[in-house]
């Protein structure tokens, strides 16, 4: 350790570090060179060089063969930006945005990433490009979801809206999903170092998702659930949204969702509460956990190290019973190879790059309460202790 630096008053009155104690040994000291080393961390998340708004501006050239054209509805708590038609950034609007954008995928697509534009600039042979843009009222909206199918995506911290928009899009055309994507997209700040600034404008948005999903349902029957992908902080977003609608009786809304967990960004004794006001879902709640993921293992660090949800061990016998108690699936998905970090496995595993999607079937095997292991060879799931039936 480094050596004791004593003061003019000696060992009792101006000591800074007393004794033969080092840094690592004060609990001060030590906590300080802690958040140091977590800023540093988060400063470092995000240094890569990531794609500016400007990507959303449209491009209506002809399409090459091969590429595919992806229509997302979008619902917004951010306010526009306004020297960008079309795009938003991280300020917060009461008034929710509801548009339709058209996003072209190039041929030449790898399952799982974005190909974004490059230092050759923007290309719709090999890069995603936005095709055009249309804002909409609620009702235009609503009217759109009448004629197909549906599914949401909720997106999590540190997310910028292109990022979201294109994520939208990559997820529907690699998991096979036949339903029209929808994207819920609130203010986050896309800043690493904007965490607590991210909770808020998560908590600011539960209003505006508990609308969407009620326009989303709207007409539909519980054996046609719509299904939700809520991942990280907007999985938070989303367990704290579907409590409100459950007190405020919106049985039939809950009825008609069907819940993914992605990473989930969530105080597991949070949850715990969420799961007692929320009560038995009609289609259980799949949670989808890392044991390896360092975002929340950041997380666990800035909330006086509580565990969060997405990183609970399923061999746990007290995560297996709050598994069955709660009727969900908790599923460890640690096994699964990529090139991205811990807290984005899920976009693999919904991509069929660890051979689970089939024709949008990842968990026609699940269908049981418990906790479950995917298996990387064959893709399947393994029950871990008890397991409880539908």
């Amino acid at each position: 350790g480094l050596a004791p630096v004593r003061g003019a008053g000696g060992d009792r009155g101006g000591a800074v570090l007393a004794g033969t104690d080092t840094i690592q040994e004060i609990p001060a000291v030590r906590h300080m060179l802690g958040r140091l080393l977590l800023i540093l961390t988060l400063a470092l998340a995000g240094c890569a060089a990531r794609p500016g708004p400007e990507v959303l501006a449209p491009d209506a050239g002809a399409l090459p063969e091969g590429a595919r054209l992806v229509r997302v509805l979008t619902m917004t708590t951010r306010a526009p930006e306004a020297n960008l038609p079309g795009a938003f950034g991280d300020s917060r609007s009461i008034r929710p945005s509801w548009l339709e954008y058209e996003v072209s995928v190039p041929p030449g697509h790898r399952p799982g990433k974005i190909e974004w534009p490059d230092r050759n600039g923007s290309s719709a042979d090999r890069n995603f490009v936005m095709r055009s843009r249309q804002t909409l009222s609620r009702d235009a909206f609503a009217k759109r979801l009448s004629r197909e199918g549906v599914g949401l995506y909720v997106h999590g911290f540190n997310t910028r809206f292109h990022e979201a928009l294109f994520r939208t899009a990559q997820l529907s055309v690699d998991a096979h999903i036949e339903e029209k994507p929808v994207l819920f997209t609130w203010p986050s700040a896309g800043d690493p170092g904007a965490y607590l600034a991210d909770r808020d404008a998560s908590d600011f948005s539960r209003a505006a998702l508990a609308d969407l999903l009620r326009l989303l349902t709207k007409g539909r029957s519980a054996s046609d659930a719509v299904p939700v992908l809520a991942h990280s902080m907007g999985a938070r977003l989303t367990m704290e949204t579907l409590v409100q609608l459950r007190l405020a009786g919106r049985d039939d809304v809950l009825d008609r969702i069907e819940v993914i967990l992605a990473a989930p960004d969530i105080d597991i004794d949070l949850f715990r509460a969420q799961m007692v006001s929320l009560g038995p879902m009609k289609h259980p709640i799949t949670v989808l956990v890392s044991s390896d993921d360092l975002a929340l293992k950041l997380s666990s660090r800035l909330s006086a190290r509580r565990i969060r949800l997405g990183l609970v061990d399923v061999r746990d016998p007290a995560v297996q019973r709050l598994a069955v108690a709660t009727g969900i699936r908790i599923v460890d998905i640690t096994d699964i190879p990529t090139d991205d970090p811990a807290h984005s496995r899920y976009v693999g595993l919904l991509s069929g790059e660890a051979g689970a999607v089939v024709e949008n079937t990842l968990f026609d095997e699940v269908r049981l309460a418990g906790a479950f292991v995917f298996n990387q060879v064959g893709g399947v799931f393994t029950g871990i202790g008890d397991v409880l039936a539908d």
